[in-house]
């Protein structure tokens, strides 16, 4: 699957890229998306798979997280 379809595919399904980064070093990309949910943002990722390999983080906004801790 070519990068373009991958964004285009994952607009379709209710999600976008927010930033993409190529980079130099260890990791090739940084990509940062945002999805309906994370099953959602799971799926796009494993059909990535087959032109990258990845480290994936789920990052919640600061605001959430200091709820977690009340």
């Amino acid at each position: 699957m070519k990068l373009t379809n991958f964004w285009d595919r994952l607009r379709k399904e209710g999600g976008k890229v927010i930033s993409a980064y190529w980079t130099i070093g260890r990791y090739d990309a940084i990509v940062t998306l945002e999805a309906p949910t994370e099953r959602a943002a799971l799926k796009a990722l494993m059909r990535w798979e087959i032109i990258s390999t990845r480290k994936t983080l789920i990052a919640v906004p600061r605001e959430d997280a200091v709820k977690l801790l009340e």
